[in-house]
């Protein structure tokens, strides 16, 4: 027992709200796609669970703020609220919309600067993880039954799983050559990306997972999932908040080397 029970339960309540939502509308032959302003693309389903979970969170938790992808920032009742819960409706929405399965609703819990309570849930996949403070992480189908994450116990780069997103996400920010140098001293590299990369990390699969651009939604729910599994979560330059702008993880055991190849 730790002091989010409540709050873990109600983020596996949410998380199953939006599986439903969402597998209902993947695939549909109407789902209905829009491009943002920064380019990235918006379905329907995106729109539409974000709105749900904010409907049961203003509901269940209204003096707790709300920062989701598609609708921003929003007060609690209180106005001064420490607590905020953080979703990314979809995860992977470029994936979601050409039926590519590897997707996933992301939610947290934050108290201050920090994540307390992380569910990431790919229905698509027929997984699910989450943690809290304190708790430990977890996979399984729901709360009752459940496997206890840890992270890998390889030390060295030459022996380890390296896993990203985007190549061209790297030459973007600047770190082609060193993202490649690091790719060559690993033992293997896999473009898994998005949310499933750090999800490995957190089960012991992969050694270490790394992303130049992300948002603070992208990362709420994997950072914690991530250090309750005896991992390590950082920006690419060492900031251990998941509002950094990057993100880093690994079993901690190869954090160190990792940065050493891609911090700033």
């Amino acid at each position: 027992m730790t002091g989010y029970d409540d709050d873990l339960r109600l983020a596996h309540v949410l998380a199953d709200q939006a599986d439903s939502l969402t597998m209902q509308r993947f695939k549909a032959l109407d789902l209905k796609v829009e491009t943002k302003p920064d380019l990235t693309p918006v379905s329907d389903a995106d729109k539409a669970t974000e709105e749900l979970l904010r409907t049961t969170l203003s509901r269940s938790r209204p003096r707790d703020a709300v920062l989701g992808e598609e609708y921003g920032d929003t007060p609690g009742n209180s106005g001064s609220s420490r607590r905020r819960w953080v979703i990314d409706p979809i995860d992977g929405t470029k994936n979601y919309v050409r039926g590519v399965p590897v997707w996933a609703t992301l939610i947290a819990l934050m108290e201050g600067p920090a994540p307390v309570v992380g569910v990431v849930s790919a229905p698509a996949l027929g997984r699910r993880w989450w943690a809290s403070q304190s708790g430990g992480a977890y996979s399984g189908r729901s709360l009752s039954s459940a496997t206890r994450l840890a992270v890998s116990k390889v030390k060295a780069l030459e022996d380890a799983s390296f896993a990203y997103s985007s190549v061209i996400s790297w030459e973007e920010d600047g770190k082609l050559d060193d993202f490649l140098t690091l790719s060559r001293a690993c033992w293997r590299t896999r473009a898994y990306g998005d949310f499933w990369s750090h999800m490995m990390v957190a089960e012991g699969c992969v050694d270490l997972a790394a992303e130049p651009e992300v948002s603070l939604w992208d990362m709420a729910a994997v950072a914690i999932i991530v250090t309750e599994a005896g991992g390590r979560f950082t920006s690419t330059d060492g900031d251990p908040s998941p509002a950094a702008g990057s993100a880093c993880t690994s079993n901690g055991l190869l954090h160190d080397a990792l940065l050493a190849h891609l911090g700033d």
